[in-house]
């Protein structure tokens, strides 16, 4: 299993990064992305940040993902802090996406789905068909979501990258523990969103895409 997008006290999350990592074994997860929430303001020092206990997570029996999450930035910002953010050595770099239940700034969408340095649109919320078939030429990931709010697009979002070809991910966008999702709740949600078994099993399972090779 795997969560490529989880927050932690470095952002607006609940827990230290090697509490939720330790939570995050004993529920089976094999990969975890720690996306903190960033801007110009933080974006190096969440990185160097997560770095430090990569060898915890080694002993925990989980490969972690050193991510942010560029979050409410001008989606002018997003290149830029990408770009930054692989330099300093963030190996998943994901985007706030414009989700219908927080203001995020009109073209974030767009910038994201255009930007070589993204790996993820996270709770792109109505999100576009144009938007999305940017997103597939560049393999950028569309995120079904868990989220209480951000999840009321799931469908849509399933249903777009469907016509587009657009790849999917299935994320918990966890701060507390009680987000942190069961094996059958993922299930639940990428079905919920309307994906077929056969296809959602594809999308749970990490060796059908490149973050496998991360």
């Amino acid at each position: 299993m795997y969560d490529l997008h989880t927050h932690t006290i470095f952002s607006d999350g609940e827990l230290l990064p090697c509490e939720l990592i330790r939570r995050m074994a004993v529920l089976g997860y094999d990969t975890v992305g720690i996306t903190d929430h960033a801007d110009a303001s933080n974006i190096s020092s969440i990185i160097s940040a997560i770095e430090k206990i990569r060898n915890s997570a080694e002993e925990y029996g989980v490969r972690l993902l050193t991510g942010v999450e560029i979050t409410h930035v001008p989606p002018s910002e997003i290149p830029k802090l990408a770009k930054q953010a692989k330099e300093e050595g963030a190996e998943i770099v994901v985007v706030h996406g414009e989700t219908v239940v927080e203001p995020v700034t009109p073209g974030t969408n767009m910038q994201a789905c255009t930007c070589e340095y993204v790996d993820i649109l996270a709770h792109p919320g109505l999100i576009t068909q144009e938007e999305a078939t940017e997103a597939a030429e560049r393999d950028i990931f569309l995120e079904i979501t868990a989220r209480g709010g951000h999840n009321r697009t799931n469908g849509h979002v399933a249903m777009i990258a469907e016509k587009t070809g657009c790849n999917l991910v299935v994320d918990s966008d966890a701060h507390a523990p009680g987000d942190l999702m069961s094996e059958r709740m993922r299930d639940i949600v990428i079905r919920g969103a309307g994906v077929p078994s056969g296809r959602a099993s594809e999308i749970l399972t990490l060796k059908t895409n490149r973050f496998y090779r991360c």
